[in-house]
């Protein structure tokens, strides 16, 4: 007799913020993923910055019931939703206090409690903004004048996801470009070779890519379709291997990090990729201390 599958427990969860809220729906996210069988809805509440917002939030909240995260730091906002939330018996949970309170005491002093101090206009603004556009104008290889400012150069053969990870790298506010390794097309040497950038090889199982590339072929417009799929070859799994190999051996030639980012989410490839690039930092830094003892 088959075993009758377990119904997924839906529930509500609310995020309340005080600014965009950009944070708590990464923590979200990746709290929930821990959980097998549940269904939540999600109700998002970002900019609450008055009692009247509050007010509105809270009504809902009565209305669907569930567990709130918040990142308030207005201290009387913070008592009025943890109040209602005790009177209806739902967790209420201040996500950054931990870490606040942790650095606080590490350093010395208080936080500041202003919202939104991560999004203001400053020069870390202004760096992400311009990482954003140094993406752009160096993706998929379309330009190489100045490719020698960038942080990061990932390359890869096609759908090795170069451009979504290049974006997100960019949105930390490193400069990232990234080249093609395309069939028939020389790429010159003295673009491997830069000594400022740090060099990624993207590679990934080649039935992923053949499955990939079928998915954008199905998606695409009729004329790209007749520019770039001409023949087939590029869904020809012996090709696809063989591009592969290539793009390996290249690697292997300079001696770049590799990242297999057949099962990575874009977010754990720029993890991986950021950690590579502070090692390298670090190793750039402490090498120019030695250089300054022989001096």
């Amino acid at each position: 007799m088959p075993t009758k599958k377990k119904r997924a427990k839906k529930f509500h969860i609310h995020l309340v913020s005080d600014a965009t809220g950009t944070t708590l729906l990464g923590l979200s996210r990746a709290v929930l993923a821990q959980f097998e069988g549940i269904d939540p809805n999600q109700k998002f509440w970002p900019l609450v910055r008055s009692d009247r917002q509050l007010e509105r939030v809270i009504k809902r909240i009565k209305e669907n019931p569930g567990p709130v995260i918040f990142t308030f730091v207005n201290e009387n906002m913070r008592m009025r939703l943890r109040e209602e939330c005790d009177h209806l018996g739902i967790p209420c949970v201040a996500v950054l206090d931990p870490i606040i309170h942790s650095l606080s005491t590490y350093l010395g002093m208080h936080a500041k409690g202003v919202p939104g101090l991560q999004h203001t206009m400053d020069d870390a603004y202004f760096k992400r903004v311009s990482a954003v556009d140094f993406a752009m104008r160096f993706d998929d290889g379309q330009n190489f004048k100045g490719l020698k400012e960038a942080d990061v150069i990932l390359v890869g053969v096609s759908r090795t996801s170069k451009t979504p990870t290049s974006v997100f790298l960019a949105r930390r506010g490193i400069k990232a470009a990234n080249i093609p390794l395309v069939p028939g097309v020389d790429i010159p040497e003295e673009h491997f070779n830069l000594t400022k950038p740090l060099y990624v090889g993207l590679t990934a199982a080649p039935e992923r890519l053949k499955h990939l590339r079928n998915t954008r072929l199905k998606t695409n417009n009729k004329e790209d379709k007749k520019k770039a799929f001409q023949g087939n070859e590029y869904l020809c799994e012996d090709r696809i291997e063989d591009e592969v190999r290539k793009a390996r051996r290249l690697f292997s030639k300079h001696k770049w990090p590799v990242i297999d980012v057949s099962k990575r989410s874009i977010e754990e490839t720029a993890a991986e990729v950021m950690a590579l690039l502070q090692n390298k930092r670090d190793r750039d830094q402490q090498a120019k201390k030695e250089a300054r003892k022989h001096d």
